[in-house]
């Protein structure tokens, strides 16, 4: 008998210890409390979604995506911010974080999954290839210029700027939106 209440009282003191020691977090809280500070001595980069293509090419997108919250009337999805650039991070590593911390939905295949041995990103924000017609889906351009390598492969180094846009046209819109901007 006072064996079992020896073994009794110390469960519950494990128990009672676990749970003080013990750090519960809602998900908004671990997401918001894990994400990178800058510091006057860290190095950044910048990060931007937006699917502006969209806007010009409506007719075309699938009818169950036409809200708002979907397609912003701006397009933009999120603006530039700026984010903690950690050793070897990729245009993968920040997107990732990025849509974490800001509670958007993206669906991707791992490296492992893909021919290209990259990660592929098939949607942010319920826009997926194909979504707004033939040839559209997501690609990203790095200090303004489109790589030849997928997401997972470009390493980013500090101040560079990592944009995210929806291409309607396999990127030819992409093309034609920058050539407008420089004009």
């Amino acid at each position: 008998m006072k064996k079992d209440i020896l073994i009794i009282f110390s469960a519950i003191l494990v128990v009672a210890a676990l749970i003080m020691g013990m750090d519960f977090q809602s998900v908004d809280e671990y997401y918001l409390t894990h994400i990178d500070d800058i510091k006057p001595d860290s190095q950044t980069v910048f990060l931007s979604i937006d699917c502006k293509t969209i806007l010009e090419n409506y007719d075309k997108l699938d009818d169950n995506l036409k809200f708002e919250k979907y397609v912003p009337k701006d397009g933009i999805i999120l603006k530039k911010t700026e984010y903690v650039l950690r050793k070897g991070d990729t245009v993968f590593d920040i997107l990732s974080r990025a849509v974490r911390h800001n509670k958007i939905q993206m669906e991707y295949k791992g490296a492992n999954e893909t021919a290209y041995k990259s990660a592929y990103i098939e949607g942010i924000n319920y826009l997926y290839e194909l979504s707004c017609g033939e040839g559209s889906g997501w690609s990203f351009l790095v200090n303004g210029k489109m790589t030849e390598y997928g997401c997972s492969q470009v390493k980013l180094k500090d101040g560079d700027v990592v944009e995210w846009k929806y291409t309607c046209n396999f990127g030819e819109d992409l093309k034609q939106a920058d050539d407008k901007e420089m004009k």
